[in-house]
């Protein structure tokens, strides 16, 4: 019987592959790119520095939103890692 927390500790766990790394990567440094240059237009147009930071704080929080947590399209792609070697018959070879 699994609980509630479960899914959770699962979802949040954090494995995400090589490619879900990259798209990650890419879209955070393109919304923060993208909300650096609107942020500064509105607060320029504006003339206030407060439109300015709530503006860049909401591009900020939506990246983190996007990128942080390990979403199913970050981990689509998984590491097919070589099985383990048995290193003590070798060990024993050279003895």
């Amino acid at each position: 019987m699994s609980s509630p927390l479960d899914f959770l500790k699962e979802f949040f766990e954090g494995n995400i592959d090589f490619v879900g790394q990259h798209y990650a990567e890419e879209a955070a440094r393109s919304i923060l790119i993208a909300g650096t240059v609107l942020s500064f237009f509105a607060g320029y147009f504006s003339q206030s520095m407060k439109v300015t930071f709530s503006a860049l704080g909401s591009f900020v929080v939506l990246a983190a939103v996007l990128v942080i947590p390990p979403w199913p399209m970050y981990r689509s792609n998984p590491v097919s890692w070589l099985p383990p070697v048995d290193t003590s018959a070798s060990t024993k070879k050279k003895a």
